[in-house]
């Protein structure tokens, strides 16, 4: 049994963590937050624009310092964006925060899910396949570095459905408590 304040969702784009968090959170009883939509109420801009005018490494240094903020709080689910585990710090803090789930997803997943959006930046790619593998490259040890859980979103049904199935494998693994560092 892992105590922890939180509950941390990462993973890749596309793989349900924001849809999931929701529900896991209503289920819970506690406050859900998307990092991506923080960073926007926060900014007053769209990720899209922080991107345009700030490039990525801008943006990665908001994400750092919201999550930062956010990551302090306790009693909340909060599902990162897909990037969030590229700086070392953001690792540790979630790490050191919450329980860490890694909500993962098959590119052909991804592919079939994002199909329609125009709106990731990081998807804007002439082939979107070759992205998306490029970013899984890069990306899956660090979700495996943290990841307390590993669950596969596909083949679970729909949100709701993969809800459940965190929630009965968070029964057996995971319980409130204070951060590791306050304990």
């Amino acid at each position: 049994m892992n105590p922890a304040p939180n509950l941390f969702l990462i993973g890749p784009m596309g793989a349900g963590k924001s849809t999931v968090g929701r529900h896991l959170a209503e289920f819970l009883r506690m406050p859900f937050l998307d990092l991506d939509h923080e960073i926007e109420a926060h900014t007053g801009a769209a990720i899209s624009l922080i991107f345009e005018l700030e490039q990525e490494a801008g943006f990665r240094r908001r994400e750092s310092a919201l999550l930062a903020e956010v990551t302090a709080r306790e009693g909340i689910v909060l599902a990162t964006g897909g990037g969030a585990v590229l700086d070392a710090g953001n690792r540790r803090l979630l790490r050191e925060r919450g329980y860490v789930i890694w909500l993962d997803a098959s590119v052909d997943a991804q592919l079939a899910r994002l199909a329609r959006d125009r709106h990731r930046p990081l998807l804007q790619a002439p082939d979107r396949r070759e992205r998306l593998e490029q970013l899984a490259d890069r990306r899956n040890a660090l979700y495996a570095e943290i990841a307390d859980l590993h669950l596969d979103s596909v083949g679970v049904g729909n949100s709701m459905h993969a809800a459940h199935d965190l929630l009965d494998l968070l029964e057996a693994r995971w319980r409130r408590g204070r951060a590791e560092t306050l304990a």
